[in-house]
């Protein structure tokens, strides 16, 4: 009895604590969806009424997320990197995952650590390494072959491989924590009647990793579609979602269609992130 006396205040306490975290995680973000439907030019108190303008609007000052054009193809060119990052990084995650679950060979542990280290590498770092990297590259072959390499400029394309080289860490990681849980036994009997090696990966070993590389897709997708760290330092003219909010930030300020946007982003990632666990579940459950 006395124990339990003694242990309330600290339950209670910890039950607080547990409560005031999820309300510092939350609050932020229910305040930036909330001024999305305010009836006001300002993303601020007080409350100016209930409005769907900063969504649908096609007249100034309240134009709509959906009528303003610097804004569509922002998420245009975001939703487009996104597609490339994660199909990129889901084929070379799952490569990575044989190589390093299955292959033997020197140096196997210094490489595997070697894939890891893009993921504690600051992003400003990277972008700006990439960058350079790429930049002197080009103008090497410039100066001296007098080929004009567009892809290492600053654009899509690098924006695409500057993400590519720290989000396939990430979806290998989870690839390999799914590979490591086959049973190898099930590829030996398939071999004993007569299935080829291709049509194993086929039919045997490919359908036990898909709920992991669906999973990594979709972790992929939305790391890509909200960088910002390293795209700002390889972006061109075609400028994704996030560097598109930061430039009209930057030189407007806040208005609410910005919460409009995020507040779209928002149930887009939820979404996602649910379905995510979902898969997660399901493949845990096989």
């Amino acid at each position: 009895m006395l124990a339990q006396k003694n242990s309330s205040p600290f339950l209670m306490g910890y039950r607080l604590y547990v409560v005031a975290f999820f309300i510092f995680l939350a609050a932020p973000l229910i305040s930036a969806g909330a001024f999305a439907f305010n009836d006001s030019l300002f993303p601020a108190l007080p409350w100016q009424g209930f409005t769907l303008d900063w969504f649908f609007s096609d007249t100034e000052p309240k134009l709509g997320m959906f009528h303003d054009r610097r804004l569509l193809q922002g998420l245009y060119y975001s939703f487009v990197i996104a597609i490339f990052v994660a199909a990129l990084s889901v084929f070379v995650g799952t490569t990575n995952a044989f190589l390093f679950v299955r292959g033997e060979f020197p140096g196997k542990n210094f490489f595997y650590i070697l894939m890891v280290v893009p993921l504690v590498i600051p992003g400003v770092i990277l972008g700006i390494s990439i960058l350079v990297l790429a930049s002197d590259t080009a103008n090497y072959m410039e100066n001296r072959f007098d080929l004009e390499l567009e892809f290492l400029r600053p654009g899509l394309l690098l924006v695409v491989f500057g993400q590519f080289s720290f989000i396939t860490t990430i979806t290998s990681l989870v690839i390999t924590a799914r590979l490591k849980k086959f049973d190898a036994t099930m590829e030996e009997a398939a071999f004993n009647l007569g299935a080829s090696r291709v049509r194993v990966l086929r039919t045997v070993t490919l359908p036990f990793l898909r709920p992991a590389m669906i999973a990594a897709g979709i972790v992929a997708f939305l790391v890509s579609f909200e960088n910002f760290n390293t795209t700002l330092f390889l972006v061109g003219s075609e400028a994704p979602l996030t560097i598109t909010m930061y430039d009209r930030m930057a030189k407007v300020g806040s208005t609410p269609v910005l919460n409009a946007v995020s507040f779209v982003l928002m149930v887009g990632s939820g979404l996602l992130a649910l379905l995510s666990i979902a898969i997660q579940r399901d493949k845990t459950s096989q």
